[in-house]
């Protein structure tokens, strides 16, 4: 973990690329934020290989986009943009110690159905760094073993059949703001290299409003739990 700062956290945040979490999960942070708790981020690559902005843009976007969240921390783990692999041990102990070291409740990470090669290598990865994070034995230099509880997996270019759907009508205009410091990936005058066809901001509204609409609100964040999803009761359900 050299070079990087990871501080303790309820919820952790994992992206392939500095965009991702926020186009995906921003208000479910916001949200975890306002209710007292801790969050952080760690990217996995800083989006070097992107068709608009340079490493520096991207670097300072994320950064301020880390400050309108009110996160606790954001890391990167420096891995190759458009390199990604699920097989890179490397990667796999990064991640391995990021978890030990922020010791989260919630993991957030990517959903391997995608279209981008680097989501699917980075969820395999951070799959495999959750089960090992959580092993006594492995790589024990690395910290004390620590696997979260909750792994809710969030979509990136193709939408799932969602476990739950997070009502985030109320911070949708702060999560606008903070979708919006990345603006070197916002309204470019050639759209031919987008991902469907759409920015960041169009991604989140398209998104948003369509899993908002699937629990009959206005904005919505869609993620998948592995199984059934432990509950202790069913009063939850009926605030």
């Amino acid at each position: 973990m050299s070079g990087l700062t990871v501080l303790p956290c309820d919820a952790l945040a994992v992206g392939p690329h500095p965009d991702d979490v926020e186009i995906a999960a921003a208000g479910t942070l916001l949200q975890l934020r306002d209710a007292g708790l801790s969050v952080g981020i760690v990217d996995c690559t800083r989006g070097e290989k992107g068709s608009r902005g340079t490493q520096q843009d991207r670097d300072a976007e994320a950064a301020a986009a880390a400050r309108l969240l009110g996160c606790a921390f954001r890391a990167n783990l420096g891995l190759p943009d458009a390199g990604l692999r699920a097989d890179d041990e490397r990667g796999c102990d990064l991640l391995v110690a990021a978890l030990r070291q922020a010791r989260p409740k919630l993991l957030l990470g990517p959903l391997a159905h995608d279209m981008h090669p680097d989501h699917v290598a980075a969820a395999k990865l951070l799959e495999r760094a959750w089960f090992l994070a959580g092993l006594v034995n492995h790589q024990p230099q690395l910290g004390a073993p620590w696997r979260p509880r909750l792994f809710l997996r969030y979509p990136g270019n193709r939408q799932p059949t969602p476990t739950l759907v997070v009502d985030v009508s109320a911070v949708a205009a702060r999560k606008a703001e903070v979708v919006r410091c990345y603006r070197s990936q916002t309204n470019p005058p050639e759209r031919g290299h987008l991902v469907l066809g759409l920015d960041v901001v169009e991604r989140v509204e398209v998104r948003d409003h369509f899993h908002g609409a699937s629990i009959g609100v206005a904005r919505g964040e869609a993620f998948v739990h592995d199984g059934p999803l432990p509950l202790a009761g069913l009063a939850a359900l009926l605030r």
